[in-house]
């Protein structure tokens, strides 16, 4: 394989390990249309001026195209971008991580429970190596740590939503990123979430119990 080929995989690789710059390239496949870093910056929840610096390494990488708007509107057009390919190649990225993720969890030995358990304990595992720590005050209200737990599970593009409902806050996750593996082995990736927000709570010192 030669240098100039050798370097596009590292370039390609580099690009996709980010969380956020694959959630935006996923949204560009999802979507039917070219979008704007406007138009992705509201889907992703991210600010624009991260959208812009993502798509501008992600078009480097050649995983997105960018055009001008055609158009006769006053003012600079518009750049739109689009995905390079739809994803459904065999090797795309975000297959491939997938396909890791549910033969680790189909051949993770051990009963359904014992499975259910350590990857309860890796949740947690991970939750300790994210920097989280209590406020200078150390005493963070619930509020304030599902505010910082969020943020955390946004950036693992799990959409999350917290919210107050009867006196008690609720982390709502309107995406993850193993459906497709939770489906199967719900017992691993389940687990494995309910490990890191358990683990993200004992981080914080939050009086507050995960379940």
């Amino acid at each position: 394989m030669g240098t100039n080929a050798v370097a596009d995989r590292h370039r390609t690789h580099g690009a996709l390990a980010g969380i956020s710059r694959v959630r935006l390239l996923e949204a560009l496949r999802a979507g039917d249309r070219p979008l704007d870093a406007r138009e992705l910056a509201a889907v992703s929840g991210l600010h624009i001026s991260t959208v812009r610096f993502h798509l501008e390494i992600l078009s480097d990488a050649g995983l997105v195209k960018r055009h001008r708007e055609r158009t006769r509107r006053r003012g600079r057009p518009r750049l739109l971008y689009v995905p390079a390919s739809a994803g459904g190649e065999t090797g795309s990225p975000p297959r491939g991580y997938e396909f890791l993720a549910a033969v680790l969890a189909r051949y993770w030995g051990g009963s359904a429970e014992e499975r259910a358990r350590r990857a309860e304990q890796a949740g947690r595992a991970v939750a300790r190596e994210q920097g989280l720590a209590p406020p200078p005050s150390g005493h963070p209200t619930v509020a304030e740590s599902a505010a910082t737990v969020s943020g955390l599970f946004a950036e693992l593009g799990f959409d999350p939503e917290p919210a107050a409902a009867e006196g008690e806050w609720q982390i709502r996750l309107h995406a993850c990123p193993f459906r497709a593996v939770a489906v199967e082995h719900p017992e691993v990736a389940c687990s494995l979430h309910l490990g890191l927000l358990q683990g993200a709570l004992a981080e914080l010192g939050t009086p507050a119990a995960a379940s």
